[in-house]
C-alpha cells in the first residue's frame, strides 16, 4: 500500500503544462501507476495545502523511435500515468512559480 507522499511521482513542467497553469489553474503531475482520483486529489491537497476542485487520469502511451542505422523500431520511453489537476479558482502552487 502506497502512502499519499508515494502517489506523486513528479510534476511534468512543458508549454502546455506551463500555459494550463498560468490561464486555467490546472496543474499536471506523473502518478504511480496504481493511483486513483481520490489517491491524487488527498495527496495534492495534504502536500500543497490547496483545495482540488477535479482532477482528470491519463495514460501516456509509450513513444517509439527508430534505431539510425537498422531502421527497426525500438521503443525509447515507458508509458506513465499522467493526472492533471484542477485547483479552486484564485489558488495557485508554489512549485509551479518560476515557470509562469
Amino acid at each position: 500500500m502506497t502512502t499519499i507522499y508515494d502517489v506523486i511521482r513528479r510534476p511534468l513542467v512543458t508549454e502546455k503544462s506551463s500555459y494550463q497553469s498560468s490561464k486555467l489553474g490546472q496543474y499536471s503531475f506523473e502518478v504511480v501507476e496504481n493511483a486513483t482520483r481520490t489517491m491524487v486529489r488527498d495527496a495534492i491537497e495534504t502536500m500543497f495545502d490547496v483545495k482540488v476542485e477535479r482532477v482528470n487520469i491519463i495514460n501516456v502511451s509509450a513513444k517509439r523511435g527508430r534505431r539510425a542505422r537498422s531502421r527497426r523500431l525500438m521503443v525509447r520511453k515507458p508509458g506513465y500515468k499522467k493526472a492533471i489537476v484542477t485547483l479552486v479558482e484564485g489558488q495557485t502552487l508554489e512549485i509551479f512559480g518560476g515557470v509562469q
